[in-house]
């Protein structure tokens, strides 16, 4: 399944590899790739075994705001 998150406060590289490298981490994220200019990231996951509310605090984690 595919669902595309905005993400409030990403502004730099750094801000991309960790919201990215937070999701991929994740059992179940296949794929996550943030687009800065957007404030979006799209990721690509088994809902099986993870769901938007785990991705969500995974990202809050790194100190991002997430509107689902």
């Amino acid at each position: 399944m595919e669902k595309t998150l905005n993400v409030q406060g990403m502004s730099c590289g750094h801000c991309k590899m960790s919201v990215e490298g937070a999701l991929k981490k994740l059992d179940g994220v296949s794929a996550a790739e943030v687009n800065l200019e957007a404030a979006k990231v799209d990721v690509t996951f088994d809902e099986s075994k993870v769901n938007v509310d785990a991705m969500k605090e995974a990202i809050e984690e790194q100190g991002y705001d997430v509107e689902v």
